[in-house]
């Protein structure tokens, strides 16, 4: 694998994870993403909640939670609160309903400056795929793999990637920016 396809395979790591952190932002309507980082209690052992439930959304502002084992009920719902997403499950004994409350002011522009420190994370997991791409190509050059000129041309190709990629997080945060204030 070359050296750039290297970089960009990291980069798009980086974009993946910031995608997926932004996905778990709550924007005051029900997506599944919501409970991603929720884990269970179950078996022993501590699962991601949709290995223990179907998750759906029946309605814009509900969330609701099928398990495929009764008996762990309380243990999801227990996992839910101690998320700590500010979610209320209710649990009728068959299935956990989770309404999903309307944003206030003061609470979207939090999310929006927590979408803000999450997309400085994915930068910086940007720039550093692009110093260890820089630094392999600069160790190709001295130790004559490359020629000076081809390094330079690397190098050069390496910050266009590195461009095009934050630029893709900052599109990314100001379509999720856009979506939590105009809910």
């Amino acid at each position: 694998m070359s050296t750039i396809d290297q970089v960009k395979s990291r980069m798009d790591e980086a974009l993946e994870a910031v995608r997926r952190e932004f996905g778990t932002v709550r924007t005051g309507k029900a997506t599944p993403a919501i409970l991603d980082t929720v884990r269970v209690e179950a078996y022993g052992a501590k699962v991601p909640l949709n290995q223990v439930a179907t998750i759906s959304t029946p309605e814009p502002s509900l969330l609701m939670l099928q398990p495929f084992d009764r008996s762990i009920i309380a243990d999801i719902e227990r996992a839910v609160l101690q998320a700590d997403l500010g979610l209320n499950p209710a649990n009728d004994g068959a299935v956990i309903r989770i309404p999903i409350p309307a944003l206030n002011e003061e609470r979207r522009r939090e999310y929006v400056k927590l979408l803000s420190k999450m997309a400085e994370e994915g930068r910086v997991s940007i720039r550093h795929a692009r110093r260890e791409g820089n630094d392999d190509i600069k160790e190709r050059v001295k130790e004559g793999e490359l020629s000076d000129d081809e390094g330079r041309r690397l190098v050069d190709e390496v910050q266009k990637l590195t461009d095009r990629y934050i630029e893709k997080i900052d599109e990314a945060l100001e379509a999720k920016e856009k979506e939590i204030m105009t809910v």
